[in-house]
């Protein structure tokens, strides 16, 4: 049986690595249709999330054991913990150079060359961060366990909380967020764990929900391509080109519908990990093809 997948990402020469429950990291070189379990070095097989850096570099966040790197292709990973307080990482983001991780308490940033975090969390007051997402004017977002979205503008030095809170359409105000994605407009996504999708059109000053029409409201995942929005859920996966106003099921060929991450890697090039393993599809989520094949533990 293939094991949940909580974490994605596509490196620069279209390599998939896929974090698991309990599993530890698979890679793909194959799109998907091959794994190997790469998992040398791992400190905890309980992997949250993954991402790659232009140069090819993969970094891990993990449940109990923090960060891992890995400079050739997952066959090996180190640990880089140094500076952290809690070890539980659940945000990468990588933009421009700079490593930025959401732990369970806020913000790091990593020095690379020191191998060495140090805490940008000022104003966060040790606030689990679920996600990380960036402006094109170097504004810093976090959604938080509790505490709605916090923003760091370029040059300050303190986080300060979105005061307008993220309320539903039953006038509920929506307070954990799982998921945050920017739009090429510069359109701030917030994904909820159980209130759904919000968009705001002014940096976060304020927001509006946009799910009432999607079936499920645990959210996921979020991308922002320009075919649309695309929203992995509890139920599935689903589209709105028009802010949410309409939304299309793309679960042809998704037989496990509790869908854990989602990412793109480009040429309408999707990827889906759930509770069942990966699912991948070549036309912006049209149709999917289970690609779980050697998902598996060796000698399994």
């Amino acid at each position: 049986m293939a094991p949940s997948i909580q974490a994605l990402t596509v490196d620069k020469n279209q390599t998939v690595y896929a974090g698991s429950f309990g599993m530890g990291i698979f890679r793909s070189e194959d799109r998907g249709r091959s794994w190997s379990s790469v998992n040398t070095g791992l400190g905890d097989l309980f992997v949250l999330v993954l991402a790659a850096t232009p140069d090819g570099t993969v970094y891990a966040g993990t449940f109990q054991a923090g960060v891992f790197r890995s400079r050739d292709a997952g066959k090996s990973w180190q640990a880089i913990n140094d500076g952290f307080k809690r070890l539980e990482v659940k945000a990468l983001l990588i933009d421009d150079g700079v490593i930025y991780a959401g732990t369970g308490d806020g913000v790091y940033r990593l020095n690379e060359h020191e191998a060495k975090w140090a805490s940008v969390s000022k104003g966060l007051d040790d606030t689990l961060v679920h996600s990380l997402a960036k402006a094109a004017d170097q504004t810093l977002f976090a959604g938080t366990s509790g505490r709605g979205v916090f923003q760091r503008k370029a040059g300050a030095s303190e986080w300060t909380r979105l005061s307008h809170g993220l309320v539903d359409h039953e006038g509920l105000v929506e307070n954990f967020i799982r998921v945050l994605a920017m739009d090429r407009e510069q359109a701030l996504y917030a994904g909820t764990f159980d209130g759904g999708v919000f968009r705001s059109g002014d940096g976060g000053q304020t927001w509006r929900p946009i799910s009432r029409a999607l079936p499920n409201d645990s959210i996921r995942g979020i991308v922002a391509s320009d075919k649309g929005l695309f929203v992995a859920t509890g139920r599935g996966i689903y589209k709105t080109v028009n802010q949410g106003r309409q939304w299309v099921p793309l679960n042809k060929g998704l037989a496990e519908l509790s869908v854990q991450v989602l990412t793109a890697s480009g040429d309408g090039v999707l990827y889906a990990g759930t509770s069942a393993g990966v699912f991948r599809s070549d036309n912006d989520g049209e149709s999917w093809e289970n690609v779980s094949g050697g998902l598996h533990e060796p000698g399994e």
